[in-house]
């Protein structure tokens, strides 16, 4: 594997992280540990969104940038008499990238290594064999031969289950094969613009925020966005790249390396005019590369804030991320840079005026 320089590090700490919806406190950690040292505070909400605040002119409007600290995974409903882990989503997945797949069950006592199972092909009759396995039926091996074994070991209902996936820079070293990127991916975009702002002048307050619950319900972002109350906001996750074998541009038009994904339409929100015109008409000017997308069948975080108090000028900018929802992704490290760069040259130049006129106009 190359050798991992700061950027790299940071990237693979928190994709290895492992947190589910309403679990994130070890990728809460990982995100507070790179974040502190370019952020005046760091506080969290009940529900345990972390909130970065960096101030730069305390009476100018307050920006909020926000990725998800959740990632989806499992969670143990019950365990049988012979040892086996009945399990429930959390968060959505594809039957057909699960079986076989290497799993963590985190316990009060530690981790154990499990495998998704279900009934082998070999003794179904034909008909059977050409349908996916239901989720229903699967379930967790991880080597107990009884239910006191496995309690034994500390499993518990309730336990969270986590995709087994070590951080991979692949041959072409901008591209990064990792679980989770759905959404550390976001953290680090959080983390890297309160990093640029740290010496640098803007005449506002920035929040950078790592949320929870986001794939049970844009949940954490709805409590963070009711704390801060800002004035713009930015739900930075991934997106859907188009560029793979039998995808139409009808069904995906983004491409990975192209730049950072505007979102103008998803099944949560449509973004704010005036904003993205703000920012699309910055990206033009710098040449800071982009590519437009819609993505009718999902949601991001900025969903829930741009319904908080009176209403939140709200973006998505996503990064276009291949096999999204599954035990590795791959996104390339570009998108994310540029993603960066972009969101931090919006914020120098977002002082009240310019936030009203965005706003009001």
């Amino acid at each position: 594997m190359a050798k991992l320089d700061e950027t790299l590090t940071m990237l693979k700490d928190l994709t290895d992280a492992k947190g589910i919806p309403g679990n994130e406190r070890e990728p809460r950690e990982v995100m507070k540990k790179y974040i502190t040292p370019f952020a005046d505070e760091v506080t969290t909400d009940g529900l345990g969104s972390l909130v970065a605040k960096k101030v730069g002119n305390e009476n100018g409007p307050k920006i909020m940038v926000a990725g998800h600290l959740d990632e989806v995974g499992f969670m143990v409903t019950s365990i049988d008499d012979k040892g086996f882990l009945r399990f429930q989503t959390v968060g959505g997945w594809w039957s057909q990238v699960m079986l076989a797949q290497r799993v963590t069950v985190v316990t009060r006592n530690g981790e154990i290594t499990g495998v998704i199972g279900s009934k082998p092909p070999h003794i179904l009759p034909a008909e059977a064999r050409k349908k996916p396995v239901d989720i229903k039926d699967m379930f967790i091996d991880i080597g107990a031969s009884s239910r006191d074994e496995a309690k034994e070991w500390g499993v518990r209902p309730g336990d969270m289950v986590v995709p087994y996936f070590e951080f991979t820079v692949m041959n072409n070293e901008k591209m990064l094969l990792a679980k989770a990127w759905d959404n550390r991916i976001g953290c680090a975009i959080a983390i890297d613009v309160l990093k640029q702002l740290k010496d640098a002048e803007h005449p506002n307050v920035v929040y950078g925020v790592g949320t929870v619950q986001e794939e049970v319900g844009l949940r954490g972002a709805k409590t963070s966005a009711q704390m801060i109350e800002p004035d713009i906001a930015f739900g930075v996750d991934v997106g859907i790249a188009g560029d793979t074998p039998g995808v139409t541009e009808k069904e995906a038009l983004s491409k990975m390396g192209d730049g950072p994904q505007i979102i103008i339409y998803d099944a949560s929100m449509v973004s704010h005019k005036g904003l993205r015109d703000f920012v699309t008409d910055l990206a033009d000017e710098l040449n800071i590369p982009y590519q437009f997308d819609a993505v009718p069948g999902g949601g991001t975080d900025s969903g829930s804030i741009h319904l908080t108090h009176r209403g939140v000028p709200a973006l998505s900018i996503t990064i276009a991320t291949r096999y999204i929802h599954s035990h590795a992704a791959m996104l390339h490290r570009d998108d994310y840079e540029n993603a960066v760069k972009l969101i931090v040259e919006v914020i120098k130049r977002l002082d009240k005026e310019t936030v009203d006129k965005i706003t009001y106009e």
